[in-house]
């Protein structure tokens, strides 16, 4: 129970501080809930290095393989909470479409996260659960790098683009990515794997739109901060600074283009943090060429690399035991 508290407060400091730095700047609130919230992650991971029965087993972090696959899929579940986020608004508040235009523009979206879950496991028979996740993380990233090119209010077809990439992608990681995950850690801890997996995504979730949503935020007050006219009423100056949201309810007291510029400010956001999870996607798939195993084609051959992983993640993670066949 202790360590369920410690961790749950450690991240909504962190995401806290996150999206106060947005809000205010780095002052020392966020400075003081960013320092506290990595002391209690510190204590947490130290707190589970002593107990006999931890709540995360941290040994498993010592198996390259493992690290690398809880990366893609916690990467997967942020691209897709963040992007979205700002997908959606940009439909309704820069596009103009109302609730029901935008809904109905995302089956499309669903369909190719359809086709992609469905397609996950033939390509893996055919090639490797590795080698199709790190494609998918490419897909992604080529997704993420249709959205900077997002300028103006006539990119649906752009957007619609970059979310057909980015769903199939996304799709063949969240398929597989949970049995390399397993699959990577010894054995006897595959539920302790499972349920690392599960907390991964989780944090990815809230970390996505935490952090993706504060650097769009960030820059969209930046840009906006002196943009409005000095003589515009207040309230309306003072919402059309905040979000984009407020800036299109205040239009009609604002000088006329006012909107046109809000538009383009929220649009650098999405460009912006866009382009710095593409990299960060291409990051993760370059080190899974290196750490992740490729994983065999056949039944025999997948016998023999288990036999073979087993041992390579038992000198990797030394007091893990893995059961050995007789």
């Amino acid at each position: 129970m202790s360590s369920a508290a410690i961790s749950l407060v450690a991240v909504l400091a962190v995401i806290y501080g996150v999206k106060h730095a947005a809000e205010h700047g780095l002052g020392s609130v966020a400075a003081l809930a960013l320092a506290g919230g990595l002391v209690l992650g510190a204590l947490f991971a130290r707190r589970q290095r002593s107990l006999a029965d931890p709540l995360i087993d941290l040994r498993l972090f010592r198996v390259p393989a493992f690290c690398v696959a809880l990366a893609a899929n916690t990467l997967a579940i942020f691209v897709i909470s963040g992007a979205f986020l700002f997908i959606t608004q940009y439909m309704q508040l820069a596009l103009g479409l109302s609730a029901l235009e935008a809904g109905l523009w995302m089956p499309p979206s669903a369909g190719a996260f359809v086709a992609g879950s469905m397609l996950a496991p033939v390509l893996a028979r055919r090639l490797s659960a590795a080698r199709v996740v790190r494609a998918g993380l490419v897909l992604a990233a080529a997704g993420l790098f249709v959205l900077t090119r997002i300028d103006d209010a006539s990119s649906l077809a752009l957007l619609l683009t970059a979310s057909l990439l980015m769903d199939s992608g996304l799709a063949l990681v969240f398929v597989l990515g949970t049995d390399l995950i397993v699959g990577s850690a010894p054995p006897e801890r595959a539920g302790a794997a499972s349920a690392i997996s599960e907390t991964g995504a989780e944090l990815g979730g809230a970390l996505g739109i935490a952090i993706l949503g504060s650097i769009g935020a960030a820059v969209y007050r930046s840009e906006m901060a002196g943009a409005v006219p000095a003589d515009a009423p207040l309230a309306a100056a003072e919402a059309a600074r905040d979000t984009l949201g407020g800036a299109v309810d205040a239009a009609d007291q604002l000088p006329a283009g006012m909107l046109d510029v809000a538009v383009s400010a929220f649009t650098h956001g999405l460009q912006i943090a866009s382009g710095l999870t593409a990299v960060l996607a291409l990051g993760v798939a370059l080190v899974s060429a290196w750490l992740l195993r490729e994983g065999p084609a056949s039944p025999v051959e997948g016998a023999v690399a288990a036999t073979g992983a087993a041992a390579g993640d038992r000198a990797r993670c030394p007091g893990l035991v893995v059961p050995q066949e007789s």
